[in-house]
């Protein structure tokens, strides 16, 4: 079907959205979304009404846009267009934000993030709204895209929610930096870490200490940092204890 639509006009694909089935309508979007081409893009940018379309649709198109295997530029503007000054139910934009996130990621991976303004558009997206934003929720869905994206450079911001923002802030900040790779985990993440972990500056969540913990474990720990991990669990409750001991051992094997 894919490869039918490669090679099908935009008018042919619109009128196909607008004909088929309501309940065909899902599979119809991810297929166009799949195929990337210039009628299929043009096709869904005319039928994807963003304030009028109902909620599950416009979610398969985000979620078929944020799972692409190899996303084109075209698609992220699309995508972009589709979320910039429309009033979006909080559901919509929070999947919006987060596909966005993972279409500057997928791009990046494909050496395109200089090459392509509309790539640089995208991560100036995330991070204005993170620097904007005064609602927590609102800010630990920009993390989260942060974490998708998984750009080096915004490891430092991703650091500094991480250790001064509020619970589920630095969890989300945390957990986003689980995703990055072990040569950009440096010396001074994972001081940061030791610090979030062992409570250095303040109280932390749960959640958010066993991601510092999972984090200085899964690159290249020193003998220092695990021997101090297990003494810590002498301090923690059986559960966080236990998650903390089989992960050390995982190390071990």
């Amino acid at each position: 079907f894919i490869q039918i639509l490669r090679s099908a006009k935009k008018r042919d694909i619109l009128q196909l959205l607008r004909r088929v089935p309501e309940e065909t309508r899902p599979f119809l979007v991810e297929a166009a979304v799949a195929t990337q081409s210039v009628a299929s893009l043009a096709a869904l940018s005319d039928f994807l009404d963003f304030s009028k379309e109902p909620k599950p649709l416009l979610e398969k198109f985000l979620y078929a846009a944020a799972f692409s295997a190899r996303p084109s530029g075209e698609l992220l503007r699309l995508v972009l267009d589709k979320l910039d000054g429309k009033q979006l139910s909080p559901e919509i934009w929070e999947t919006g934000m987060v596909a966005v996130g993972s279409l500057v990621g997928k791009l990046c991976q494909q050496q395109l993030c200089g090459l392509q303004q509309v790539v640089k558009d995208g991560m100036e997206t995330i991070l204005r709204g993170l620097r904007d934003a005064k609602e927590e929720p609102k800010v630990v869905i920009y993390l989260l895209a942060l974490g998708n994206a998984r750009l080096p450079e915004t490891i430092p911001t991703l650091l500094d929610h991480a250790e001064d923002g509020p619970a589920a802030v630095t969890t989300a900040a945390t957990s986003a930096l689980q995703r990055f790779p072990p040569p950009h985990i440096s010396s001074k993440v994972k001081r940061v870490m030791r610090r979030i972990f062992h409570q250095k500056r303040k109280s932390y969540d749960k959640t958010c200490r066993l991601a510092a913990a999972e984090i200085l474990l899964d690159n290249h720990p020193s003998a220092m940092d695990v021997i101090n991990l297990l003494l810590a669990t002498s301090e923690m409750d059986t559960e966080m204890a236990t998650f903390l001991l089989l992960k050390v051992q995982n190390s071990l094997r």
